[in-house]
């Protein structure tokens, strides 16, 4: 599978699985579903409750369908801005939009991504848009190439759990940039043994574990303890990858 290469604002490389034109399309055919489902629902009701009550002409009736169909036709750039880089669709195939420069995505971003939608896929019915994705070197439609950004695949790293989260500043520099080379199970592993261990006062468990941490990363406890070299690993895993 193709990969693209980004540097995250941490200065460190980490290579990314570019989404398969396949996960793209189911995806895109999900929220197509979504939309469609949505646009039928409100046709529905409308028909039962009868427009007419809520307007008196025709231009009216138009206005009260337009405004209604509007979360329609917003649906993909809200739910990228929102829900950072995924849409339903998105979601269920475990696929993202992220930008190749390492920095996040911006409401200018998602808005080109959207409003590039016109010529990749409602002119000439997505050829554009196919043709560019499979030319492109990222796998960018025309849409991903104006704005910087790419769909890549977090099925497998990179990913990190709600239960291993750990908080940290916008200004927070990482100290460890090298635990990238860990994948979110070892960085499971490392909190629940973590966990364990300062629940048990375990010194012994926190020791061995910080040496198997350091063998794994190449790092170096440095002047720290134990306790703050494992606290130190498992924010700055987190501050790396937080927002890929």
């Amino acid at each position: 599978m193709s990969t693209v290469q980004i540097n995250t604002t941490q200065n460190v490389n980490i290579n990314f699985e570019l989404a398969g034109f396949g996960e793209r399309l189911l995806a895109s055919l999900i929220d197509l579903f979504v939309i469609i489902s949505y646009m039928y629902i409100v046709s529905y009701l409308l028909s039962i409750f009868n427009i007419s009550f809520l307007s008196t002409d025709r231009w009216s009736e138009i206005a009260v369908q337009s405004i209604l169909g509007l979360p329609a036709g917003l649906y993909t750039f809200l739910s990228e801005l929102f829900f950072r880089g995924q849409t339903l669709g998105k979601m269920i195939l475990k696929i993202k939009v992220v930008k190749v420069d390492g920095y996040s995505a911006s409401f200018a971003d998602y808005f080109i991504r959207w409003i590039m939608r016109i010529v990749d896929i409602w002119f000439g019915f997505a050829v554009v848009g196919i043709v560019s994705v499979i030319v492109s070197k990222n796998n960018q439609r025309l849409g991903g190439l104006a704005s910087g950004t790419a769909v890549i695949s977090i099925k497998n790293k990179h990913r990190i759990s709600s239960s291993i989260l750990e908080t940290t500043g916008e200004n927070y520099v990482a100290t460890y940039p090298s635990v990238i080379s860990l994948t979110d199970r070892d960085m499971q592993i490392i909190k629940d043994l973590f966990q364990t261990a300062v629940k048990s006062n375990d010194n012994h468990m926190l020791e061995k574990l910080r040496i198997k941490v350091e063998n794994v990363t190449k790092t170096s406890k440095q002047n720290y303890s134990d306790y703050t070299y494992l606290t130190t690993i498992i924010r700055d895993y987190t501050h790396i990858t937080q927002d890929m």
